[in-house]
């Protein structure tokens, strides 16, 4: 697993722009980070970094007032359980359809995915996202790397994505790609959905994060 990375500057700018979303100025949006299991911890830094208000979501009741969450990276069956466990899964769907604006990295994002290609047949998920995955993609623990991404409307530098069992994205349909690695699809955006495959947590760039809470920060 990779552990040291160098810092990208921290640069003004924008990802595609969702839909008929107007700025809700004068408020400082309050992000939700779904904290039963896997690298929540980082997210609640990476969004307090960037001036984000943040809340751990292990509740429906904690969904009330958010304007954004954040599906972190994990184990994606263990993730599913869990929010089919304590009655979590149906009330985020609820809120994910109602245009609640979401980050999904790595395990977040095949939960939202509408295709497990390698899941149990069994398995809940959102199904929201309109890409077919497959889990450990791009390899086990050992295979993890770091690979320098051009993610459209950041502008200026690559970003460091870090790839760590990562899904591979093996098919698309009404998103739009907004960066690829060797051909693939690695980040994905779907209306206030956006969907990485790699962790930018993990890095000291906060353009993704600070992007997100621009977004979430918008009024439908």
């Amino acid at each position: 697993m990779v552990s040291t990375f160098r810092p990208s500057p921290r640069m003004s700018s924008s990802l595609p722009e969702a839909g008929s979303s107007k700025p809700n100025k004068g408020k400082t949006p309050l992000i939700g980070v779904l904290a039963m299991q896997g690298a929540f911890a980082e997210h609640l830094t990476a969004l307090k970094r960037v001036g984000a208000r943040t809340r751990q979501v292990r509740t429906r009741e904690d969904l009330d007032g958010l304007d954004g969450i954040v599906l972190p990276g994990g184990e994606s069956t263990t993730m599913t359980m869990l929010l089919e466990r304590t009655g979590l899964l149906g009330p985020l769907r609820e809120a994910n359809s109602g245009g609640l604006a979401t980050l999904a990295t790595c395990a977040g994002m095949i939960v939202l995915a509408r295709e497990v290609v390698d899941g149990m047949s069994d398995q809940p998920g959102l199904g929201l996202l309109d890409i077919g995955v497959r889990r450990n993609g791009y390899g086990r623990q050992v295979d993890s790397f770091e690979a320098a991404l051009d993610v459209k409307e950041l502008g200026g530098k690559s970003f460091p994505g870090v790839f760590i069992r990562a899904p591979l994205v093996e098919s698309t349909g009404a998103v739009e790609v907004i960066a690829r690695h060797d051909g693939h699809p690695v980040a994905v955006r779907q209306g206030r959905i956006v969907a990485l495959c790699f962790h930018p947590e993990l890095t000291d760039d906060l353009r993704l994060h600070r992007e997100f809470v621009r977004l979430a920060g918008e009024s439908e």
